[in-house]
């Protein structure tokens, strides 16, 4: 195998079609960023917005920023930006509430359209919330529903006309595996089941094609590779097909068909607006804008291509340089095959990812034994890469990952959402 070295690193960076997007970012000097699939970068315009937002806006405009300052629509004008980032048409995405309330609102609106079915097929390794939000849902149904988990290799196969609802995530928080869409809701729509697609460590990162693969809802977050702020709030999409055809059960004022009519009984807004519920954050959806209007300039070909290359330096480096530390990859090898990210597993993963920290290279924790380097295309150079995996060597031929405890199990000292740092004592 041929040594990379930080020179080559250096070369692709400045030939790099996308590498003006990072002065679109706000990040700190002396720090390597490898968790935009946890939380993005801040972009630079961020201050700027919530300024106009809060002291101009709120501050000046009081009550009639709701339509002066457009906030009314800033669930659709936001999710008609996300649109074409996941494969959507304008009217089919809207930015509303969080991942897991609008899970529960897909997963909801998907049994009802299946009325004579009861089964949800899920991921067993999922991201717990998805499996949590599924089991609450069926609990409060107090019928005969139930839940069948299957894992990657097991999808396809456990697909058959018993199910109601496919609910999948397309690229695997933890290892970075990416599963095929199109086969996968084609598998789905031939058993007679609707699929729901949760997209949030993909969208932003990736090519996704929501409406090319037949999907009928997907959801996900805008906090991780759209950039949008810490728990900014998420989007839903539904095919246009199914519109006014099934009603969600969290009927809310803003999804009512006239909402300001204030009557006393529910009637459903007609299109994407019916999936709304309660008002909407404004200072958080202000920033969302932030976050997307960079992807205004993006290909989201050249976008993948560049995370992909990226994920394979980053493989080739760790096995050139530490692979006598006992690092597994858990990722695809293939790029094809995998997210925006690499994972590792290692018996002393949390205590290696603390010294890391420490070191100024930030990446991710995921308990019992991985570490998991997310790469954000927009904002990550090629020799970020290469001096992460260099600190890292350093970190593991000094032995300065040993200063480090592993986590205590239990509710006393649990792991802070993310990142991987210090555990934190909860009173």
């Amino acid at each position: 195998m041929t040594v990379i070295t930080r020179q080559e690193c250096r070369q692709w960076d400045q030939d790099d079609p996308l590498a003006e997007l990072r002065s679109g970012f706000s990040l700190p000097d002396g720090v390597i960023y490898l968790d935009g699939n946890s939380l993005g970068a801040m972009p630079s315009q961020a201050l700027s917005q919530v300024y106009q937002t809060v002291e101009r806006d709120w501050g000046l405009g009081l009550i009639k920023s709701w339509n002066n300052a457009g906030w009314f629509d800033l669930p659709y004008s936001l999710g008609d930006r996300i649109a074409p980032l996941i494969g959507a048409a304008a009217g089919e995405v809207v930015v509303t509430d969080s991942t897991s309330i609008n899970l529960y609102k897909v997963l909801a609106a998907a049994l009802k359209l299946r009325p004579d079915r009861k089964v949800i097929l899920l991921e067993s390794s999922n991201f717990p919330t998805n499996n949590y939000i599924a089991q609450g849902l069926i609990a409060q149904l107090k019928t005969d529903y139930s839940i069948r988990y299957a894992e990657a290799g097991e999808i396809v196969d456990a697909i058959n006309d018993d199910l109601a609802a496919v609910c999948l995530t397309q690229v695997h928080y933890k290892t970075g595996r990416l599963l095929d869409m199109h086969s996968i809701t084609e598998k789905t729509h031939d058993a007679g089941a609707i699929s729901i697609w949760d997209l949030c460590h993909s969208a932003g990162a990736m090519e996704v094609n929501l409406n090319t693969s037949g999907v009928d809802f997907a959801i996900g977050c805008t906090y991780k590779y759209l950039n949008g702020g810490p728990g900014s709030p998420a989007y839903l999409f539904m095919a246009t097909r199914l519109h006014n055809q099934v009603q969600q059960p969290l009927t809310g004022w803003w999804g009512h068909a006239d909402p300001f009519a204030f009557e006393r009984d529910y009637r459903p807004a007609t299109g994407i607006s019916q999936m709304l519920s309660g008002t909407q954050p404004i200072v958080s959806l202000a920033l969302v804008e932030k976050g997307l209007e960079i992807f205004n300039q993006v290909n989201t070909r050249a976008l993948r291509e560049k995370s992909m290359r990226m994920g394979q330096l980053l493989i080739d480096l760790v096995g050139q340089r530490c692979s006598a530390y006992g690092f597994d990859l858990i990722s695809p090898e293939q790029a094809e095959q995998r997210g925006s990210q690499v994972s590792f597993v290692h018996k002393h993963s949390y205590a290696i990812m603390q010294a890391l920290i420490t070191e100024g290279v930030i990446g991710d924790f995921r308990a019992p034994d991985t570490v998991r380097f997310g790469i954000a295309p927009l904002y990550i150079r090629y020799t970020d890469i290469w001096d992460a995996i260099d600190i890292l060597d350093r970190v593991m031929s000094s032995g300065s990952w040993q200063r480090f405890d592993a986590p205590e199990p239990g509710p006393e000292k649990p792991q802070p959402p993310g990142s991987g740092r210090q555990s934190i004592k909860v009173t």
